[in-house]
C-alpha cells in the first residue's frame, strides 16, 4: 500500500499527547492522513461510519488505529473489544499506547486482540520518538491482509 493513501486513527484524550502526534507528523513528513479523535464513542462512530460520521466511506479503514486505554464515554477497553468483534474491523491493527503499566490492562488489552501495547514515554523526546515509529512500521512497513 502507497503511503499517500495511509490512514491512521488516535483516539487520545490528552490535548497534549494528541499534539505531540500532530508534531512528529510535521516534522517527520509522514504521507498520512491522522485522524485524531478524543473519546470512545468518537472513535466507534468514526470506525463505523455512524453518527456525525454516517457519510463517511466506509471502504477507508484505518492502516492502524492507536487507542488510548482510559477515555471519556467509552473506555479503550470497550472500544478494542467491538473492533475486534466485527467481521469489518477484525484486522485492522490496534496499538494500545496507554499510560497503564497494569499488568491486567496488558493482559486483557491483549486478550481482546490489540496488535500491539505500548506505555507511553513520560519525556518528550522518547515520545516523539515512540508516535514516530509506531507510524513508520504500521504505514511503511506492515503488510495488512488485501481484503
Amino acid at each position: 500500500m502507497s503511503d499517500a493513501a495511509a490512514e491512521i486513527v488516535l483516539v487520545e484524550d490528552s490535548p497534549d499527547d494528541a499534539d505531540f502526534f500532530v508534531h512528529v507528523f510535521e516534522k517527520t513528513g509522514l504521507a498520512a492522513r491522522l485522524h485524531i479523535l478524543t473519546d470512545g464513542a468518537e472513535a466507534l462512530d468514526f470506525v463505523f461510519c455512524a453518527g456525525r460520521y454516517a457519510g463517511r466511506d466506509p471502504s477507508c479503514r484505518p492502516n492502524v488505529i492507536i487507542l488510548d486505554l482510559k477515555l471519556p464515554k467509552v473506555n479503550g477497553l470497550e472500544v478494542l473489544r467491538q473492533l475486534k468483534a466485527d467481521p469489518r474491523t477484525r484486522s485492522v491493527p490496534v496499538v494500545v499506547l496507554s499510560s497503564s503499566q497494569e499488568e491486567r490492562d496488558l493482559v486483557a488489552s491483549f486478550e481482546l486482540g490489540a496488535n500491539s501495547y505500548i506505555v507511553k514515554p513520560m519525556e518528550f523526546e522518547e515520545f516523539s520518538q515512540t508516535a514516530r515509529l509506531i507510524a513508520q512500521y504500521w504505514i511503511q512497513f506492515n503488510q495488512p491482509p488485501r481484503t
